[in-house]
């Protein structure tokens, strides 16, 4: 298995470039309810995750910003608090694993370091849900896992 079968493609992730501004970041991730999203530069290339907290942050550090001049603030100027890793698209399943333990979602990246899609932490864990169904491995399957026996007290034995 590779990471190309987890692949949400980029023509279908919400996303912002590093010339967007602060405003339009905060209308976007409301409007998809996204509490982040993945930042791109003027060739394609990942630059970065923006996160609501970010902007909070942001935001909160400038007293004298308005909301009603956030059109005026270009995105690169909001400092990025969590650094969130991409992987190339060819990379080792365990270096995905690894980054989507931490991570809602992992962005990858082609040969050439462009941006061409996420992995969603939820599908990582539905596929493994379905593979642990099938091998009977969750309650409610025919399950090879057997809960622990019980003495006359309630007491696992």
């Amino acid at each position: 298995m590779n990471i190309a079968f987890f692949l949400l493609p980029k023509q279908e992730v919400v996303c912002v470039t590093i010339e967007s501004t602060l405003r339009q970041a905060l209308e976007r991730m409301e409007y998809h309810r996204y509490s982040a999203v993945p930042i791109l530069d003027a060739e394609g290339r990942y630059a970065g995750t923006v996160t609501e907290g970010d902007l909070l942050w942001y935001m909160k550090s400038r007293p004298d910003l308005k909301f009603t001049e956030t059109h005026r603030v270009p995105l690169k100027e909001v400092p990025l608090r969590l650094d969130h890793k991409a992987v190339s698209i060819d990379a080792r399943m365990a270096d995905l694993i690894a980054l989507v333990k931490v991570q809602n979602f992992v962005p990858v990246t082609d040969d050439m370091n462009r941006f061409i899609g996420i992995v969603r932490r939820s599908d990582i864990i539905d596929y493994c849900t379905g593979v642990m169904m099938e091998q009977g491995l969750l309650p409610g399957t025919d399950n090879k896992l057997t809960p622990a026996a019980e003495d006359e007290y309630g007491r696992q034995t």
